[in-house]
C-alpha cells in the first residue's frame, strides 16, 4: 500500500473535505484527489462518498480508516525507534499506565531503568485506557486485562492482583461491619472504573456480579484508597493488600473478603511494530524481571 495515498485518504477523513486536507498536507487539491482515487483503484471499491453534509466514509472506507490509522501510527513509531538500533538504549521511553497507580510502586521501577540505562529518560503518562492511546505515542503500556488485547500488541501478564473491598477500621467501627451484600448497600461505596467494565457491577467470588450505586466512581485507584484511609467509606480496588507508605499497616482492612472480589491480570504490552527494537526488548526484559517476584 502506498503510504502517501493512505495519508491523503486519512487526512480527507479527518478534515472532512478535500480542500482542507490539501491545505493540511501542503499539496494541491488535484494531487490529493489523484492519490485518493489511486487508493480506491487499488481497493477496488469506493472509499468515500460526497453528500450535502460533506465527505462521508463508505462501509469499506470505515474499515480502511480504522486500520489505516493504526498502520500510520505503527510506521511513525517504527521509524522513530530504529534510529537507536545498535546503540545503548537512550532517548525517551514513552510509557503509559493506568490512572492512579500508587507512586511508591513506580519509584523502584524508574530507579531500575535509570540504573541500567542512564542515557534513557522516561516520559510517563497516565490514562483511563492505556491501550486506547495513539500508538505513535506509546513504547510500553501497563494495563489491567485478563485477555490478550486486540490489535497490534504483544502482551505479557506480569502479575495477578486480587480485587476486593477495603475500608478503615474507624469507618467500620462508626458505621458497622457489613456481613452480607444486602448490608453493604447501606454504606458509602467507592468504585474503581476499569476500562470496558461497568463500575456499578461488583464481582463476587462465585462469579456472579451484583449491582451497587457508588457515591464515587473513578479510574484513579489511589483516590479510592485515599478516601478509604480518610474513613469516608468502602472501596473496590485491585491489590487490596497493598501497603500505603506512612500509613499503619492495619488501618485498612478487607471487607467481605470471602464474598466480594476476583483475580485480575496486570499486563505489560508493547506495539507489535516495536517488539524487535533492541531498546524496547532490553527495557521490557528488565521490567518483567523486576515485577516477577511480586
Amino acid at each position: 500500500m502506498d503510504l502517501e495515498e493512505l495519508r491523503a485518504f486519512l487526512d480527507v477523513v479527518e478534515t472532512g473535505s478535500f480542500l482542507a486536507a490539501a491545505e493540511s498536507l501542503g499539496v494541491s487539491r488535484t494531487t490529493l484527489r489523484r492519490r485518493v482515487e489511486a487508493l480506491e483503484a487499488r481497493a477496488g471499491v469506493p472509499l468515500l462518498k460526497s453528500t450535502r453534509q460533506g465527505i462521508l466514509l463508505t462501509e469499506a472506507g470505515e474499515v480502511l480508516a480504522q486500520r489505516g490509522r493504526i498502520m500510520m501510527q505503527e510506521t511513525s513509531a517504527l521509524l522513530a525507534s530504529i534510529r537507536e538500533v545498535g546503540h545503548e538504549p537512550s532517548g525517551i521511553l514513552r510509557m503509559v499506565m493506568p490512572v492512579g497507580l500508587p507512586p511508591h510502586l513506580l519509584t523502584p521501577l524508574f530507579g531500575l531503568l535509570r540504573t541500567h540505562y542512564p542515557l534513557l529518560s522516561v516520559h510517563a503518562r497516565f490514562s483511563d485506557n492505556p491501550l486506547g492511546e495513539p500508538l505513535d505515542g506509546v513504547d510500553i503500556a501497563v494495563h489491567f486485562g485478563e485477555d490478550t488485547p486486540r490489535g497490534p500488541w504483544l502482551s505479557h501478564v506480569v502479575m495477578r492482583v486480587h480485587e476486593g473491598l477495603i475500608a478503615s477500621k474507624e469507618y467500620l467501627q462508626r458505621r458497622g461491619v457489613p456481613r452480607s451484600l444486602e448490608e453493604l448497600q447501606g454504606h458509602e461505596l467507592f468504585s474503581w472504573e476499569a476500562p470496558g467494565d461497568d463500575a456499578r457491577a461488583w464481582p463476587t467470588l462465585g462469579g456472579v456480579a451484583f449491582t451497587v450505586e457508588p457515591a464515587l466512581t473513578t479510574a484513579d485507584i489511589h483516590l479510592i484508597r485515599s478516601c478509604c484511609i480518610a474513613g469516608m467509606g468502602i472501596g473496590l480496588v485491585p491489590s487490596v493488600a497493598l501497603a500505603d507508605p506512612g500509613i499503619p499497616e492495619d488501618l485498612l482492612v478487607p471487607v467481605l473478603p470471602g464474598v466480594v472480589g476476583r483475580e485480575r491480570a496486570l499486563r505489560v504490552s508493547v506495539p507489535e511494530a516495536l517488539s524487535e527494537i533492541p531498546k524496547i526488548k532490553l527495557v521490557l526484559t528488565h521490567i518483567l524481571q523486576a515485577l516477577a517476584p511480586l
